[in-house]
């Protein structure tokens, strides 16, 4: 029977019980990393990269550990899909493509927003390189990286060049609202590809 009017309901939502209660050994995340532990700062040029896998924008799950061996990697984390610099940014890197992948590079990007999100954002802006989704446990990786912003719930603008063997070899970290510039990750990634130069 429906209250009568003005009069106030209670309610509180239900409480996970028995079959209903998730605990993480009965999901499969859509983020994993290889530490429980949770870097205070970004790696710094000489450490080892922390491992992950995060999942595409179509579902696939990619590793860092993928590349091992195969190809240098540019890592780059950004606060917001469809947001303004962000947008400039990413396109910055699918209009100049060959100077962040080739057969010797491989470039991810990374968000703390959701698959879906990175693939609607992907397929608007013609975005053909993997995008990564930290949406759960909410940010894992972009902690480890030491690029997440706590109080708001998403990436700072972190970039990271990793060797084939797994090491940072160059950082850039800025604030959200500033836009990064790319010319230290070119000069870096020549130094890379011909350390006697």
């Amino acid at each position: 029977m429906p209250p009568e009017s003005g009069t106030a309901i209670a309610w509180s939502p239900p409480r996970p019980t028995g079959a209903d209660h998730l605990t993480p050994d009965r999901l499969d995340p859509m983020t994993s990393t290889s530490s429980t532990t949770v870097a205070p700062t970004e790696p710094v040029v000489g450490d080892a990269a922390p491992d992950f896998t995060l999942r595409d924008q179509q579902g696939k799950r990619v590793s860092l550990s993928d590349y091992r061996g195969i190809k240098n990697v540019v890592l780059v984390f950004y606060p917001f899909a469809f947001s303004g610099i962000c947008t400039g940014e990413l396109c910055e890197i699918r209009d100049n493509l060959g100077d962040f992948e080739s057969e010797d590079v491989q470039v991810l990007a990374v968000s703390c927003d959701h698959m879906f999100t990175q693939r609607a954002w992907s397929v608007a802006e013609g975005y053909f390189f993997p995008m990564l989704s930290d949406y759960w446990p909410h940010g894992a990786v972009a902690q480890a990286y030491g690029v997440f912003d706590r109080s708001g719930g998403f990436c700072t603008r972190g970039t990271f060049l990793i060797d084939r063997d797994g090491i940072v070899r160059w950082t850039m970290v800025n604030d959200t609202s500033q836009k990064r510039e790319f010319d230290g990750y070119r000069a870096a990634l020549r130094d890379l590809s011909d350390p006697v130069a």
